[in-house]
């Protein structure tokens, strides 16, 4: 299909590694939605797409935006009335029935890569019967591709949470700001009582409990305080609404970072989210505030193809790395540990999100973070807590602080609290299962192109710290190297690297923290450096 206002990628860009991705025929569906509009999930859907399109698997993009169509253009398809409609060789169709559950795909610019678009009805001012999409749901997993990725749009309409909740993998897109983090808080709020309702729907005298609990809560209520209210009048029914919740696990991107408060804006919101609604988010990752990202729009390219070097293409690489890796180790089958059917009361550790074992140190940064998520007008604590609430939970961190960060009162507490047998070990934090699966990825992607004919640039130097899980000052603490040096190295930033005497020392160093060959890396490395600055002196002398 030719596209006159999109050419196609360059082929000098090379496209992702191939081997990460799992075996043919293995599909999952992705479901990209969860906030208000305009946060960027469709930038997110579109990019996720190519990024798996561009590593050799068929693809199928459906536009399941309630509210429009608008992918076709981000993939430079032209208008919407010129696309082929009915069934083709290169599309799939769920059902015969009607124009209404129509998903033909048409081909994109991408190999690998179709898109089911938007469509309208002659004397219709609105997309195609929305609420219709969940006839096809069921039969999505049955398309031919491997992987299936809805842009699902905004708001909280049941045919947008019913395709959410049959997703293999829901996305939750957010940005660093109050409106977005409200709308969704209120998404998984209402992605659990549409899951408990779908539960429930052959039982009506179960469902008219779970009405009578919602009616004592108020309208979305928060999730595990309904598990709670539902136990109180039926154990068994509080049981099912608790095994709901549990599967409800939905990965969260945050948009439009501008701050590094914005990057680590996802943390927050997960720790809040599990405590006080009982949702269990996984962070996968940021994307930064980037005008490669405005400019791709307004060339109706995704950016991974527009602009694939610029940041936040690399942002977006990361996140579409992640998912990826969740489903190649079928972590996204495991489900959160189930809430208790009553209210439990955290001891002071919990307060603080710290273990037992903390040391003095630990338990004061512990604070130090509490005591900034709480504070009145906090981004992340947006809309979970009335007033009366935030003022409770600020008395019990300072509670926590004072106790803990004395010998003698932590001493006394520890021995009320905690059985005289239990072992005082630190207890292990939790790892965040997506930055492990990335890593794993990572490690399998650089034994087969890290050989004795490598070329170490700075991305592969960065790619190799990732798969390690190192931090760029914990190199520079090691190495007494500036972490600004640090950065340039890995982002080539040559005009900011010293003298090559220097340089070739920082690189030696960099190489022997990364466990590689110090002697290929610094060869390869500095030939580069060479000839950027050789084509500077060319360029100056002009």
């Amino acid at each position: 299909m030719t596209i006159p206002s999109s050419p196609p990628p360059s082929p000098s860009v090379p496209p992702p590694s191939a081997n990460v991705a799992p075996p043919l025929g293995v599909k999952h569906v992705i479901a990209v939605g969860g906030g208000r509009g305009g946060v960027g999930k469709s930038v997110v859907a579109v990019n996720l797409a190519v990024y798996l399109a561009q590593l050799g698997r068929k693809v199928l993009l459906i536009d399941a935006d309630p509210s429009g169509a608008e992918l076709h253009t981000a993939l430079g398809l032209g208008p919407l009335s010129s696309l082929p409609s009915g069934p083709s060789s290169g599309g799939a169709r769920v059902s015969e029935e009607s124009d209404e559950d129509d998903l033909t795909a048409v081909p994109t610019q991408v190999p690998g890569l179709s898109l089911v678009p938007q469509r309208y009805r002659a004397g219709s001012t609105v997309p195609v019967r929305p609420g219709r999409k969940a006839r096809w749901a069921k039969d999505l997993k049955h398309l031919e591709a491997d992987y299936v990725l809805l842009d699902l749009g905004a708001g909280t309409q049941p045919a947008t949470l019913d395709l959410f909740l049959t997703a293999d993998f829901g996305i939750c897109v957010t940005a660093p700001e109050p409106p977005g983090i409200e709308a969704s808080y209120r998404f998984v709020r209402a992605a659990f009582v549409r899951a408990l309702r779908r539960a429930l729907v052959k039982d009506r005298f179960k469902l008219r409990l779970v009405e009578r609990a919602e009616a004592e809560l108020g309208p979305l209520p928060a999730p595990h305080d309904l598990v709670h209210a539902i136990a109180r009048y039926d154990t068994s029914l509080g049981q099912v609404a608790a095994a709901e919740l549990a599967r409800i696990r939905p990965r969260l991107v945050v948009n439009g970072a501008r701050l590094r408060a914005d990057t680590d804006l996802g943390f927050s919101i997960c720790d809040l989210a599990r405590r006080h609604l009982g949702v269990a988010f996984d962070y996968v990752g940021h994307v930064e505030q980037d005008d490669a990202i405005w400019l791709s729009v307004v060339h109706s390219r995704p950016v991974l193809i527009d602009s694939p070097t610029s940041k936040g293409a690399r942002n977006l690489e990361r996140i579409a790395r992640r998912i990826l890796a969740l489903a190649a180790s079928r972590d996204q089958e495991r489900e959160a540990a189930t809430i208790p059917l009553t209210p439990a009361h955290p001891n002071l550790y919990e307060v603080l999100l710290a273990h037992r074992g903390a040391t003095d140190e630990e338990l004061r940064r512990a604070y130090k973070r509490q005591r900034d998520l709480y504070q009145p007008g906090s981004l992340p604590l947006t809309s979970l807590l009335r007033e009366e609430e935030q003022r409770r939970e600020v008395a019990r961190i300072e509670e926590a602080h004072d106790t803990l960060l004395d010998p003698l009162r932590r001493k006394a507490y520890d021995a009320s609290i905690f059985p005289e047998t239990e072992d005082e070990a630190p207890r292990s934090v939790e790892t965040d299962t997506a930055l492990l699966a990335e890593r794993a990825v990572l490690r399998q992607e650089l034994s087969r192109e890290i050989n004795a004919e490598t070329e170490f640039t700075g991305r592969l130097l960065a790619k190799v710290r990732e798969s390690m899980g190192v931090e760029l000052l914990d190199i520079a603490r090691e190495t007494k190297i500036s972490v600004s040096h640090l950065a340039a190295i890995e982002t080539e930033a040559f005009a900011e690297l010293p003298a090559l005497v220097y340089t070739r020392g920082f690189v030696q160093q960099l190489a022997k923290c990364l466990k590689l060959d110090p002697a290929q890396v610094t060869k390869t490395y500095l030939r580069r450096l060479r000839e950027f600055r050789a084509e500077a002196d060319g360029e100056a002398s002009h």
